[in-house]
């Protein structure tokens, strides 16, 4: 048994079973990535894949099992080279981090700024996705810490910790009619068109449940991943923008004018989330707290040694 079986078995789930794909993705031969397979298979004494011909098709029941193990033997493999880096000394290495538009342009770079000035050897890869996309670069391990509104706080294979809440606010053209309201109701809102984020995006969920709660029915003519576009398209008078409240800057948006509407839309939570049983580098702590400083490391450390354990005990059971 070896490492490279253990690759080749987990990049074969990973790319649906296409070997072309795992042989490109760990750089061999389709033939050499089949061989390691059948190997395994034969020491292991048990057909991990499903055929058809020499085609893979799927796992069979023990393959979803061996998978699993397979899975946590790679992490904890990685885990323990961070762990000889992270007590050798070396302050050099990669964080990478995946996480939404909204984030990455209007909440995270003074923390990026902060983290290149104390960690000036390590890389950082910042890596926009949308909140599903940012999940999956997690568990697969192409992403060290996750940051997002939507989507990661609910993922059983991720631990999450709340960072930060905010609200949504209204941005219209100077001498709107909802301007001279004292306090707009949903009502009010509902009879101008909307323009706001994408479907599963930076909060998106609570603007149409607080409109569905309400019995209304909105007239969104536009959406966008990015509040610079609603704010482009609401200065043009076509329609209310919805945004974050981060986003709007009184300086740079003073053709615009803000409604406060935390009346109107419950307040979202942005988490920060890593893979559990993931082993965290020093400088990945040390990004965590830049943006959350209630996220101390033994915070962080404490809450994921409860979810190992947990985990443990449900692999027991």
């Amino acid at each position: 048994m070896n490492f490279q079986q253990l690759r080749s078995i987990r990049e074969a789930v990973r790319r649906n079973f296409n070997l072309t794909e795992v042989a490109n993705a760990l750089y061999t031969s389709q033939p050499g990535v089949s061989r390691q397979i059948r190997e395994l298979e034969e020491e292991l004494g048990v057909e991990i894949f499903e055929r058809y011909g020499k085609r893979l098709t799927g796992l069979t029941e023990p393959g979803r099992e061996i998978v699993r193990i397979v899975e946590r033997l790679l992490l904890e493999a990685e885990n323990l080279r961070q762990a000889g880096d992270e007590f050798a000394g070396r302050h050099t290495g990669r964080l990478t981090v995946a996480t939404t538009h909204t984030q990455a342009r209007y909440a995270l770079p003074k923390v990026v700024q902060a983290f290149r000035h104390a960690y000036p050897h390590v890389t950082l890869a910042l890596q926009e996705a949308s909140p599903t996309h940012i999940v999956e670069l997690l568990l697969t391990g192409q992403a060290d810490i996750g940051i997002a509104t939507e989507a990661v706080a609910n993922e059983p294979g991720l631990t999450s910790f709340e960072a930060y809440t905010w609200q949504h606010v209204l941005v219209v053209s100077p001498g709107h009619p909802l301007t001279l309201l004292p306090e707009p109701t949903l009502e009010d809102l509902a009879g101008f068109p909307l323009i706001t984020y994408d479907a599963g995006f930076t909060g998106r969920r609570k603007i149409d449940g607080a409109f569905a709660a309400a019995g209304l029915h909105p007239e969104i003519v536009l959406t966008a991943l990015d509040a610079d576009v609603i704010k482009t398209y609401a200065e043009l008078d076509l329609g209310v923008g919805i945004i974050a409240s981060m986003a709007y800057d009184p300086r740079k948006d003073a053709a615009l004018t803000c409604i406060a509407a935390r009346h109107l839309f419950e307040a979202n939570t942005t988490s920060v989330a890593v893979r559990r049983g993931a082993y965290l580098r020093g400088y990945a702590h040390a990004f965590i707290n830049m943006f959350a400083p209630q996220l101390s490391r033994d915070a962080v450390d404490s809450a994921l040694s409860e979810a190992a354990a947990d985990k443990t005990q449900a692999l027991a059971a």
